[in-house]
């Protein structure tokens, strides 16, 4: 018997590949499949099944496309109900592979089709918990996503959770395996340990929602506390993931047109395509075609796409380092967004060559920033991390807008007088400070190397909550 995490770091994600007697099964595989189809032919194996913890939201997975070029069947947990043709497992329901088992539990709660697959040895041992969205390292999985689906609120479907915990994962033995779908960074939970297996036994001593003498209402109310909105991709990936979506390689034949700088200019023009630049931000802020977006590859990629432009059909135009545009659009595609139209070829320095116009981003490193503060301790500072790094430590004139809901906040910029952006470390503040020069805001400036810097230039800072803007 064989176990393989397949962990993809920009999801938090894990794919698994289990293999018995060149027998082998694919749980939550990611949008593209050849890794597992490549892994199975080594061990000279037949994919026998495609099991799916749920209908996921964070990523499309690649079920469907797995499923058509292995013949192997997709297998759901009970009340799932795909637009496609699929196994819906009984809960306990077994599933031969090679020597060992794959059995079905039913563990509604972060979704109501919610399965745990527990995995039996040859002699019938339970060896390994792959537990999807149910359950995390550190965490559980988060309870509100599912409230439309299921007409419950996300209480009751919290309280479901607890139940699920409770009566099928925490009586099973402690050194059981445990084989989340999500590790630290996703956004399906909010207390990730950032490992990526554990036994069981440990989760029951370290995670705050296996507590043994915890109660429902405890649990209810502290797996609700801090929920913050769901990234708005969520529900469309969800949708694709129930409903169908391209074969990933059209998708990147149809990304992968190189258009010349007058061609690209014209399509984004005709289109009303977001100019997506996924260079480095330092490249950026030298020089970037008008009210493009950045959104550099080499950071949190897919997830800030999602989180930040709001319809996955909006066309897309892309100017990333030469090489790497299969990779950018394979990323985009593993969240949904399927539109990627073409890419600028020759990059920005071919835009650059042709004498097209082309903007900057003001950027003031943080020993002079400490002498602006020096002279007007009233200046405007937007801070863009996420809550707990705000709450930790921030300057005293700071308005805290993270960067998640940025687009719901734009009037909170006055468009007149200079603003200093910043977040950790620089990647996250040109993002803001792009989408704000793209609706027309150009009075900001960059501080370079965000708090990191801030700190180490010897600014004063506060853990006191200070001003928001939001409400």
């Amino acid at each position: 018997m064989k176990i393989e995490q397949i962990y993809t770091g920009c999801l938090a994600q894990g794919a698994y590949y289990i293999e018995s007697k060149g027998e082998a099964a694919i749980i939550d595989p990611l949008r593209e499949v050849h890794p597992y189809v490549k892994r199975a032919k080594l061990d000279d194996a037949k994919i026998k099944y495609i099991f799916e913890t749920h209908f996921h939201a964070d990523f499309v997975s690649g079920h469907l496309t797995l499923s058509k070029e292995t013949k192997a069947p997709i297998v759901y947990g009970p009340n799932a109900n795909p637009s496609f043709e699929a196994i819906i497992a009984e809960d306990g329901q077994e599933f031969k592979l090679g020597e060992v088992s794959i059995i079905a539990l039913h563990t509604p709660g972060h979704t109501m089709e919610s399965t745990t697959f527990l995995l039996r040895d040859k002699d019938g041992k339970d060896h390994a918990l792959f537990t999807g969205d149910t359950l995390f390292l550190g965490d559980v999985g988060r309870p509100d996503l599912a409230q439309k689906a299921a007409d419950m609120t996300q209480e009751q479907l919290a309280g479901l959770l607890y139940t699920s915990l409770r009566e099928k994962i925490m009586p099973l033995a402690d050194d059981i395996i445990v084989y989340p779908a999500h590790g630290a960074g996703s956004a399906c939970g909010k207390n990730m340990m950032k490992e990526t297996v554990d036994t069981l036994g440990n989760q029951k001593k370290m995670n705050y929602a296996l507590r043994a003498d915890m109660t429902e209402a405890e649990f209810i109310a502290e797996v609700t506390d801090g929920l913050l909105p769901p990234p708005q991709y969520f529900p469309l990936n969800v949708k694709m993931n129930k409903e169908g979506y391209d074969h990933i390689d059209a998708v990147i034949e149809r990304g992968t047109t190189p258009l010349d700088p007058e061609a690209f200019e014209a399509m984004a023009n005709e289109s009303g395509a977001v100019v997506l630049d996924v260079r480095h931000q330092n490249d950026y802020a030298e020089g970037h075609i008008p009210r493009s977006i950045f959104i550099g590859i080499d950071g949190g990629f897919a997830p800030w796409v999602g989180a930040l432009i709001a319809d996955v059909a909006q066309p897309i135009l892309l100017v990333a380092p030469k090489g790497r545009e299969e990779e950018v659009i394979t990323r985009l595609s593993r969240v949904g967004f399927d539109q990627t139209i073409g890419f600028l070829e020759g990059g920005f320095e071919a835009w650059k060559k042709a004498g097209k116009e082309f903007d900057k981003v003001s950027s003031i490193p943080a020993s002079d920033f400490k002498g602006v503060l020096d002279n007007n301790t009233e200046v405007a500072v937007f801070d863009v991390r996420k809550d707990g790094e705000f709450e930790a430590e921030h300057l005293a004139q700071a308005k805290h807008t993270p960067l998640d809901y940025l687009n719901d906040h734009i009037g909170a910029f006055d468009s007149e007088d200079t603003m200093f952006v910043h977040c950790a470390g620089g990647y996250r503040s040109m993002i803001a400070i792009s989408i704000l020069k793209s609706r027309g805001i150009h009075n900001v400036i960059d501080i370079a190397g965000g708090m990191k810097s801030i700190l180490e230039a010897g600014i004063e800072t506060t853990d006191f909550v200070c001003p928001s803007t939001r409400k």
